[in-house]
């Protein structure tokens, strides 16, 4: 299952930094874009079945480090 996460990003640097840190992000294999602007990105990964994936979590963590949070 295809999961997309978007982030908002209190500046446009914020989000290149983001975009940045999941260039090689030992978590997951993820697909980072910017995403309606240049300070949100959406974040794509394929869903692991069959056990708890804390892809998620991980990505919200990340993502509160470079002043960003999760929208809809």
């Amino acid at each position: 299952m295809q999961v997309q996460i978007a982030y908002q990003f209190d500046s446009e640097q914020d989000a290149y930094r983001f975009l940045n840190s999941l260039r090689h992000w030992p978590v997951a294999e993820v697909d980072a874009r910017f995403y309606r602007g240049a300070d949100s990105v959406k974040v794509s990964y394929e869903y692991v079945a069959g056990g708890f994936d804390a892809t998620s979590s991980e990505l919200d963590d990340l993502a509160a480090r470079h002043n960003g949070r999760e929208i809809n």
